[in-house]
């Protein structure tokens, strides 16, 4: 069961999901609280993590577009006016 949910952590960390990839930095560090033996048998080995890493970082990047970055700046703005709702 553990090494499904690191699997599906890969999977939503390489399209880009910040909490999976959160997840795969803890497993990969420290192991699961609950779980141990994930960290010593080694289900998040170096190179799943960097691989990951790597993907999550080029989808993130896939996202990002003038127009993207123009509608963010309106937002933050509105909502510093106290505009949004």
């Amino acid at each position: 069961r553990d090494d499904r949910a690191v699997k599906h952590w890969i999977i939503a960390a390489n399209m880009g999901h910040d909490d999976s990839l959160e997840n795969l930095k803890l497993v990969y560090r420290e192991g699961l609280p609950a779980s141990p033996r994930i960290y010593r048998e080694g289900l998040v080995s170096k190179e799943d993590f960097a691989s990951a890493l790597r993907a999550h970082q080029t989808a993130v990047d896939a996202t990002k577009s003038p127009q993207r970055e123009t509608a963010e700046r309106f937002w933050r703005e509105e909502a510093a006016r106290g505009d949004f709702p």
